[in-house]
C-alpha cells in the first residue's frame, strides 16, 4: 500500500469508482467501518491521515492529537484502502495560503459551531481540498460527528463538487460509548461513566416513544446527565435532521444530539430518537 505525503504525487488516473475516507489519524473500529464499506463499494479507497490544524481552536488538542501512522497504515491496509494521503501541514497550507471555505447560516452557528468558533471553516476548507485533490466518487463520513455530517453535505452540494457523500452508522463499544479517537484520553475512573452521553440519549428517545414532546424528551435527557458530576453538559437538544434546528413538534428522523466535558476530554454523541 503506498503512502503519499505530496499533493503533487497524488495519481490523477486509476481504477473508478473512487473512494475517500477522510480521517485525522488514529483509527479505531468506527473509522475501519467507513473503510470496509469504502472498499466494498468501490474499486479503490483512499484514506487521508491529516490532523487539519485549521479545524482547532485555542487551547484545544491539536498538538496532543494522538498520531501512529505506522499503526494507521496496517490497520486501513487490513480494512482495505489502497493508499494513504498523509501530507505534512506546509504542504496542505503553504506560505500565502489565504482561502477559506465558510459554510454559513444556522447550520454552523449552533451546537459544535458555536463551542468552537472557525471550527466547519476549518473541516470545510480541508475537505474542500481533499476533494479537488483526491478527486474521489464517493466520500464516507460517520454518523457520530452528525453536524459535520450535515456541513459537508451543504457545501459539497452548493459548490457542486460532485462527490456523493456516504453516511455511516456510529460504531459503538459495547456499554453503548460512542468509538472516538479522543476517549483514550478518559481515565480508568472516567471511562464506566462516559456512557453517560448514550443513557441519555436513550432517555430522550424512549421519552418520545411515550408520548412526550421535543422539550419534555429534552429534558429526560438533562436527567440522565446529572447522575453523573464529573460531566458537565454543554447541549442536549432534539433537532431536525438535516438543519440541526430545534423541534417544537416532532418530524421523521428527529434526531438527539449531545455535549460536554469531562475533566480529561469533550465527548460528543448523537441518535435518531423519533421516526414513526
Amino acid at each position: 500500500m503506498r503512502i503519499l505525503r505530496k499533493p503533487e504525487d497524488l495519481p490523477r488516473t486509476g481504477p473508478r469508482p473512487r473512494g475517500l475516507v477522510p480521517t485525522m489519524g488514529y483509527l479505531h473500529e468506527g473509522h475501519l467501518e467507513l473503510i470496509r464499506r469504502s472498499a466494498a463499494e468501490n474499486a479503490e479507497t483512499v484514506v487521508s491521515i491529516f490532523v487539519n490544524p485549521l479545524q482547532f481552536g485555542a487551547g484545544e488538542d491539536y498538538e496532543s492529537y494522538p498520531r501512529d501512522l505506522e499503526r494507521d497504515a496496517r490497520l486501513a491496509e487490513a480494512a482495505g484502502a489502497d493508499w494513504i494521503f498523509h501530507p505534512d501541514p506546509a504542504a496542505m497550507y503553504p506560505p500565502g495560503f489565504a482561502t477559506t471555505v465558510h459554510v454559513g447560516g444556522p447550520l454552523t452557528e449552533r451546537w459544535e459551531g458555536e463551542r468552537r468558533p472557525g471550527h466547519f471553516d476549518g473541516v470545510a476548507t480541508v475537505v474542500t481540498k481533499l476533494f479537488n485533490l483526491v478527486r474521489p466518487d464517493r466520500a464516507y463520513f460517520g454518523e457520530k460527528d452528525y453536524q459535520q455530517l450535515q456541513v459537508v453535505r451543504r457545501f459539497t452540494a452548493d459548490l457542486n463538487l460532485g462527490v456523493e457523500i456516504v453516511p455511516v452508522p456510529i460504531v459503538r463499544e459495547p456499554d453503548g460509548l460512542a468509538r472516538s479517537s479522543r476517549n483514550v484520553y478518559l481515565t480508568p475512573a472516567e471511562r464506566p461513566k462516559a456512557t453517560v452521553l448514550y443513557r441519555a440519549l436513550l432517555a430522550v428517545r424512549e421519552a418520545a416513544a411515550a408520548g412526550a414532546s421535543p422539550r419534555e424528551a429534552e429534558r429526560a435527557g438533562a436527567r440522565v446527565l446529572a447522575e453523573v458530576p464529573e460531566f458537565t453538559p454543554d447541549y442536549l437538544a432534539v433537532v431536525h435532521p438535516e438543519t440541526l434546528e430545534p423541534l417544537q413538534e416532532w418530524v421523521p428522523g428527529a434526531r438527539a444530539v449531545v455535549a460536554g466535558r469531562f475533566p480529561t476530554v469533550r465527548l460528543i454523541d448523537n441518535m435518531e430518537v423519533w421516526n414513526p
